[in-house]
């Protein structure tokens, strides 16, 4: 099996990214899984030509996304992308684009197709603070996961997903009351993120209620 881990690079006034340092210290090979790691810029567009073209050259069983979440509490895995870019800040290249339709031959929304549930259940077994988000905003994070899930479907039996990290400790100090978490504790959340999609290869997603009322 091969999976495709990916993460950005530092953006907006941050020097680095949880994102990017989680993925330089996931192992090469977890379980019977060849893991290929991409550092992606965060830029609208040249973000997702990256992304295709290492699955042109790997053709990846799984696709992981990684992404910071500055001011969140947890690791959430988010559950679904919008086909829409609105950025408020600009990218690492300067785009802005706004209320721009990423891809127009692709769906309204795709739902993750990485085990969700699964993988939150696992992540809170290990105490580790995890829970389910459902919007990855509209920035770079969302256009990636969006990316991911459209050539997922394009390339056919790959399932992909997005994972967003709080801010790490470093991050936080000229932040009063800004929630983070430690580096080798997001390093663990996706280990154990990765090794559940793979337990869960050709299976459906648990059944619990891990949703919200508002």
């Amino acid at each position: 099996m091969d999976i495709l881990l990916t993460g950005f690079d530092a953006f907006g006034d941050e020097k680095i990214n949880p994102a990017s340092l989680v993925l330089e210290k996931i192992p090469k090979i977890i379980g019977d899984a060849k893991i290929h790691k991409l550092i992606i810029p965060t830029v609208f567009g040249k973000s997702a030509s990256l992304i295709e073209e290492k699955i042109e050259e790997i053709r990846p069983d799984i696709i992981i996304s990684l992404g910071q979440a500055g001011g969140r509490s947890h690791i959430t895995v988010e559950r679904v992308a919008i086909n829409i870019d609105d950025a408020s800040i600009d990218d690492n290249e300067g785009n802005r684009p706004i209320d721009r339709i990423i891809r127009e031959d692709g769906e309204p929304a795709y739902f993750a197709t990485i085990p969700i549930k699964a993988i939150i259940n696992k992540l809170q077994e290990s105490n580790i603070p995890a829970s389910i988000s459902n919007t990855a905003g509209t920035y770079v994070c969302n256009h990636v996961m969006y990316q991911d899930l459209y050539l997922a479907n394009k390339y056919k039996n790959i399932r992909a997903g997005f994972i967003h990290l709080p801010f790490l400790p470093d991050q936080v100090v000229d932040k009063n009351g800004m929630a983070s978490m430690d580096l080798q504790t997001m390093v663990a959340a996706i280990k154990l993120a990765i090794e559940t999609s793979i337990d869960f290869d050709g299976k459906e997603d648990i059944k619990i209620g891990l949703g919200r009322t508002h």
